[in-house]
């Protein structure tokens, strides 16, 4: 724990415990606040879910909860929405995979826009501020598996919007990392893949702007983040791993640093992600997917573009400066008496460094990213369709192969331009 600031204001948590629950609600209730929750139906039958659903439950200031589910049939959702009633505020379950949603996506193709997935945590969060924007202020977002979720989470992540004085947009979470049973840090994607990465980018590209930026965030992989609803309506949503990263560069292009910030929500814990047999699995894929978004940005934010000629030196780079914080964080672990694995911890490094050279490869065939479309773009082609998705995600409850009779989507009654060129915002 510090008290430092730095190009991206930090909240820090000096852990003197100064919860209010009475002025966070009253708070809430001043500025609609909707949190979303991308969740699979595995997690209802894990312990973590039950523990946010009983944290959240003290907020009677929210405005609403929205959970993006994927789900296999009608009698899981219907389970979903018994799992979260009685809560003190509106619970919407949008089936994110449900037929009545893929219809409706699906006929967005008139339009020549591609929004039918690929299904992932992407797709469920962009459908999730599709409906979460129509009735809120602003929006935060929580993973559906945190372990360690308390009312210090919500309550500190959100307050920074609430009050506009402050005249915050964008709000990221960082934390410590540390498994529950071992005491071991976790993030290893952050800790031994992103942080070296930028580091060495920036030793072959200098101290750009863009990647200032990103090593200013603590943990720019956390996964729990909130907006204001004019910003969200106007991110494109990465659609793979990338989206944490993506979504920082999509931040970075429409918000000033001044308006951004980053809150400690302290001990941190959900589940640990393996590192993988083969470049396609695990964390090896996850970092893979990152090093793609870091370097595609960099071309969009700055024009600066890695060559392969280059690729040696990153190489030597990362390994260097990965195995000295492999180092660093041994010492660290010592000193605290946590279990270090240093060993594991130098092979994933090798692992990770493996992965530049065809991340490189596939970047150049393919440079331009799928992204799904901001929902301001979406709505100056059918400004129907944030309300005709939200009530698509909650058809389909009695049955999971066929629309409702009576309730026909409707397609978008736009003609098709000539050219989706047109189309971008």
């Amino acid at each position: 724990m510090d008290f430092q600031q730095s190009l991206i204001t930090t909240v820090h948590d000096y852990s003197l415990g100064n919860l209010d629950a009475v002025a966070f609600n009253r708070e809430l209730s001043q500025r609609p606040t909707t949190l979303l929750i991308p969740c699979l139906m595995e997690e209802f039958s894990r312990p973590a879910l039950a523990l946010i659903r009983d944290t959240l439950s003290s907020l009677k200031g929210l405005n609403r909860l929205v959970i993006a589910l994927a789900a296999e049939s009608a009698e899981d959702v219907a389970h979903a929405e018994a799992f979260f009633a009685g809560m003190p505020f509106p619970v919407q379950v949008h089936w994110t995979n449900g037929p009545a949603v893929k219809y409706l996506l699906e006929s967005m193709g008139a339009l020549g826009l591609e929004v039918t997935g690929p299904p992932g945590k992407g797709w469920a969060v962009w459908q999730g501020l599709g409906v979460a924007c129509q009735d809120a202020e602003v929006v935060g977002l929580f993973d559906a598996d945190i372990r360690t979720f308390g009312s210090a989470y919500p309550e500190r992540m959100l307050r920074p919007l609430l009050d506009r004085s402050h005249g915050i947009a964008y709000v990221k979470a960082f934390y410590s990392r540390l498994s529950l049973e071992t005491q071991a840090l976790q993030g290893r994607a952050t800790r031994l893949f992103v942080g070296p990465l930028l580091v060495s980018l920036e030793q072959i590209f200098g101290p750009l702007p863009y990647l200032r930026y990103l090593q200013s965030f603590r943990y720019p992989l956390a996964g729990e983040f909130a907006f204001t609803t004019d910003l969200a309506m106007n991110l494109r949503i990465p659609s793979d791993w990338g989206l944490e990263m993506g979504l920082l560069s999509e931040v970075f292009r429409h918000v000033a640093t001044s308006r951004i910030a980053q809150v400690d929500l302290g001990l941190f814990d959900h589940k640990h992600k393996g590192l993988g047999s083969k470049p396609s699995e695990g964390l090896q894929r996850m970092a893979g997917e990152i090093f793609g978004t870091v370097l595609r940005s960099l071309m969009e934010h700055e024009g600066a573009v890695i060559s392969m000629d280059q690729i040696p030196t990153l190489e030597v780079l990362y390994r260097r400066v990965g195995e000295d914080r492999v180092r660093q964080f041994g010492i660290d672990s010592a000193i605290n008496r946590l279990p270090y694995n240093r060993h594991g911890e130098e092979l994933a490094v090798h692992s990770f460094a493996e992965l530049l050279r065809p991340g490189l490869s596939r970047l150049m065939e393919s440079p331009v990213a799928h992204q799904l479309p901001s929902w301001s773009r979406l709505k100056s082609c059918n400004p129907s369709l944030q309300g005709d998705l939200s009530a698509a995600g909650q058809m389909d409850r009695t049955t999971s192969r066929t629309l409702p009779q009576s309730q026909p989507l409707r397609r978008p009654n736009h003609k098709p331009r000539s050219s989706t060129s047109e189309l971008v915002a």
